[in-house]
């Protein structure tokens, strides 16, 4: 939304707009910064070219948060378990932080997701899951257009080895093929959470009540 739109809804619209219109910059003012009550691991999960990466580097932009990215440490590492270990490490150093961040690696299977749980209540930590998805001819066609080192045998290795989330598992859902604003919008819903309560409540104003009408309140 422009801002000559933000300006237009304001001025003319009618005041239920205005006051949606409030609240959900109250909401995402309070998210800029991503201060929640309580420090989160935000674990991007699926097959290698759904869009994980893509859509945690602009989080990790916009909210200027610390992403753990398995892709940038495998090339640097001499095989895959020394990568894991250095994401272990760095996961484990974060966690003293106490500060929210974002982790793509170390959730391809449930096990995996198990552990990870584990250690993230251990420190005080909440994790949401946020399973990115993407056709499987789209992301085999991206991934191995897009990473030179992985042929189409390779791709089909990770994708045996990967178990998606299934409904025993807390997570949420977006498409790898949406807008990074559509996909935003979904992962900012969970995370406000109870928060959106409170911003509602102290910013959207009540209007006061004519003699003889009656406020109209539409959910």
């Amino acid at each position: 939304m422009s801002i000559n739109s933000v300006w237009y809804h304001i001025r003319y619209a009618n005041p239920p707009s205005v006051y949606l219109l409030t609240h959900k910059f109250a909401i995402l003012s309070y998210m800029k910064s991503l201060s929640l009550s309580q420090p989160h691991i935000i674990a991007i999960v699926g097959t290698p070219g759904s869009g994980k990466t893509f859509f945690a580097d602009k989080f990790s932009d916009t909210f200027n948060t610390p992403f753990i990215n398995k892709d940038k440490i495998t090339p640097l590492s001499k095989d895959t378990k020394s990568a894991a270990m250095l994401i272990s490490y760095q996961v484990e150093e974060l966690l003293k932080t106490h500060q929210s961040f974002i982790l793509e690696g170390m959730s391809d299977t449930r096990t995996e997701r198990m552990i990870l749980k584990r250690f993230a209540r251990k420190a005080g930590y909440e994790i949401i899951f946020v399973w990115v998805q993407t056709d499987p001819t789209t992301a085999k066609s991206r991934a191995t257009r897009e990473n030179t080192e992985m042929n189409p045998e390779e791709y089909d290795r990770i994708l045996k080895r990967f178990a998606s989330p299934d409904s025993t598992e807390e997570h949420i859902v977006i498409s790898g093929k949406h807008t990074y604003a559509t996909q935003a919008k979904v992962v900012l819903k969970k995370l406000s959470g109870p928060r959106a309560e409170i911003v509602s409540r102290a910013t959207i104003p009540t209007r006061p009540t004519k003699p003889g009408h009656r406020n109209i309140v539409v959910s």
